[in-house]
């Protein structure tokens, strides 16, 4: 009765072709608008004939419009109902309401059957409706990618289609113009909305060297972007894709939907001729036999039951696209729901995963001398934790001085020549190797940095100028996303690292996580072991953001990609994909996959009970057709717009909430 597609398959394939956006013209809307077309007749004939019985008309005018509304309403389900018997050699929905709407006229009862077949017809076009809606709420994605781009060049700029560029290209994008491919700024900047990719409410400031994403929107000044993706490959091509291929898919809850509904059917069936032989032999007449029998049809019909979980489950899946989140179908949704223990990898997950300068110690001289030193001396280096103290110097307008003679001391740090003189930055090691003694003062600073998980960066000369701490920085949404987990009934939270102990007990310290759920100094096959061991006594959900959690993913009950937007190998890994690193939609699709688990329970005990006093009340009293009908599909009407409430905007968007200011921890 009702396609049970779901949304939300991540692919991570190359694609041939760009994909197909929606127009005028699709499938979809010319089957809406016959059903609607059809509905009307139906209703039309049925209103007519009812009309038509209060006057002196012959009987004949009457007859003819019962018949538009039966040839209206039955002859598309009938249709539907003989490809499923014959193609597919399964009794579905339809057959039952047609032959009930049969037997209605064959006993004399042709408005009744009119009426069945109009509330049946109406039924199905507003479920066609309700779950198009569902869909385009993500396939509408395609709409916002556009035809064409400004590509800078050696003529200057002109607009091409967006198929040929190619990475490395330029393109220009001006104030209020949607990003055409994903890339990065290598000139300009601006505030860039990000909603319809990572959900994300608020404009994002973008500048040189950020990545940008195809469909979003620069607001207010010109970008020059380098094209780093083809527009097949893009993010939003991405999940227009997720759309497609996720359309197969179905739930655990659905699978059993379907195959309880091909089944009953025939129940229904066999179980409507045999209670219509008991009332014979009860002693009903042949006509009030055959009226009960037709009724029972109606009532016993599981036309709720069937729409309960799709209703629910899409619904779910298309409003935790809009927020962000992006499922792997309905059964990625349904397990995440159930899961009661996360573990999350801790660098790039909970953390920023980049160093930057969280403390500088002075021990001669002063703060911006030290800094400007140690910038100098590292310039040249690619070291992370070297960029970081040339980019904290760089934000403190100290431009680093040319340096001479460098020289990287592998596994110790580096050293410089600067105005004639040579200056050192690195660990303890490369000190005792340049012949410097440690004061007590320099040792208690560096342990004291150390106990604290940070990186420490020792500078001098012939004596220690001063220590620079490096660290990573927990996610300002990671510690309000752990508080609402446990609050919403997580049982337990663990943190999976590489990263040696004390580092990740500081950051366990400043999230709220006990020692005994931290697992540090892990190779990728032991965050697969541990997650396997908790899994012996939970459903475990695991959430991480690179080639080193690839594996741990795949083992988990659920998989979470963090920051999917730009993270293929996780993407491809995971169930779950979050479209921006903001932690926070974690705990609102575990929300959402609750109440979608609480909808679905509601829908099969409404639906199921509905139909038991029906049946009751059918066999043991006298039911009328017209009142079965409505209660059947009144039933079937109230499933669906209960699903549909997890449609609501916002569902898995959090208030815009002020920010804490980063937290300094290792890397």
């Amino acid at each position: 009765m009702i396609p049970s597609y779901t949304l939300i398959m991540m692919s991570t394939t190359t694609h041939s072709a760009l994909p197909r956006r929606p127009q005028e013209h699709d499938d979809d809307v010319p089957k809406l608008r016959v059903a609607v077309a059809l509905t009307a007749l139906t209703g039309i004939g049925l209103i007519v004939g009812i009309a038509l019985s209060f006057t002196d008309l012959p009987a004949w005018t009457v007859a003819a419009s019962y018949l538009l509304a039966f040839l209206a309403g039955g002859v598309p389900a009938g249709r539907d109902a003989l490809t499923a018997l014959v193609r597919e050699r399964k009794l579905d929905i339809d057959l039952l309401m047609v032959l009930a709407a049969l037997a209605a006229a064959a006993v004399g009862e042709a408005r009744d059957g009119a009426i069945l077949l109009f509330l049946f017809s109406l039924a199905e076009t507003l479920e066609d409706y309700a779950m198009g809606r569902t869909k385009r709420a993500v396939s509408s994605l395609m709409a916002l990618r556009p035809d064409t781009a400004w590509l800078r060049d050696g003529d200057g700029v002109r607009e091409v289609g967006i198929e040929g560029l190619e990475p490395g290209d330029i393109v220009l994008v001006r104030p209020g113009e949607r990003i055409p491919v994903d890339g990065e700024v290598v000139a300009g900047r601006s505030a860039v909305d990000q909603a319809a990719i990572t959900g994300e409410s608020i404009p994002v400031d973008k500048e040189v060297g950020d990545d940008v994403f195809a469909a979003t929107v620069n607001a207010n000044g010109a970008l020059d972007i380098r094209v780093t993706k083809r527009a097949q490959d893009s993010t939003l091509a991405r999940m227009i894709d997720l759309v497609t291929e996720a359309q197969a898919q179905r739930s655990p809850s659905q699978r059993f939907s379907d195959w309880f509904g091909q089944r009953y059917t025939v129940v229904v069936l066999v179980g409507s001729a045999i209670a219509l032989g008991i009332f014979f032999l009860i002693g009903l007449a042949p006509q009030d036999a055959f009226y009960k029998a037709a009724t029972l049809l109606v009532v016993a019909s599981p036309c709720a039951i069937v729409i309960s979980v799709p209703a629910a489950i899409l619904s779910a899946l298309a409003a935790a696209a809009r927020g962000g989140v992006l499922f792997k179908g309905g059964a990625a949704l349904e397990d995440f729901g159930q899961t009661d223990v996360i573990a999350l990898d801790k660098t790039g997950t909970l953390t920023e995963g980049r160093p930057k300068v969280t403390d500088i110690v002075v021990f001669s001289g002063d703060r911006n001398a030290l800094l400007r030193l140690a910038a100098s001396v590292e310039s040249r280096s690619e070291h992370p934790i070297a960029q970081s103290i040339v980019t904290a110097a760089k934000e403190e307008g100290l431009e680093p001085s040319p340096s001479q003679d460098t020289q990287a001391v592998p596994g110790h740090g580096i050293v410089a020549t600067l105005n004639n003189q040579t200056v050192w930055a690195g660990n303890r090691k490369l000190a005792r190797e340049r012949g410097v003694t440690l004061s007590a003062e320099v040792d208690e600073t560096l342990k004291r940095f150390e106990h604290d998980g940070k990186t420490t960066v020792l500078v001098g000369t012939d004596q220690i100028i001063g220590v620079i701490a490096v660290a990573d920085t927990v996610r300002m949404s990671s510690s309000r996303a752990l508080d609402s987990l446990r609050t919403s009934g997580t049982r337990r939270i663990v943190m999976l690292t590489g990263d040696h102990r004390a580092a990740a007990e500081h950051v366990g310290r400043q999230l709220g996580i006990a020692p005994a759920d931290i697992y540090a100094d892990l190779l990728p096959e032991d965050k697969v072991r541990i997650v396997k061991e908790l899994r012996d006594s939970a459903r475990v959900a695991f959430v991480g953001d690179g080639v080193n959690d690839a594996a741990a993913l795949a083992s988990a009950d659920v998989g979470v990609a963090m920051g999917s937007a730009g993270s293929d190998v996780a993407i491809e890994a995971a169930d779950v994909a979050l479209l921006s690193d903001d932690l926070s939609r974690l705990d609102a699709a575990h929300q959402l996959s609750r109440r979608a688990s609480h909808i679905v329970k509601q829908n099969l005990f409404f639906a199921t009970g509905a139909m038991v006093v029906l049946v009751l009340f059918t066999l043991f009293g006298d039911l009328p057709l017209p009142l079965g009908v409505v209660g059947h599909e009144g039933g079937t009407l109230i499933v669906v717009a209960n699903g549909m409430r997890l449609l609501r905007s916002g569902e898995t968007k959090q208030e815009a909430k002020p920010k804490p200011a980063p937290v300094p921890v290792t890397s």
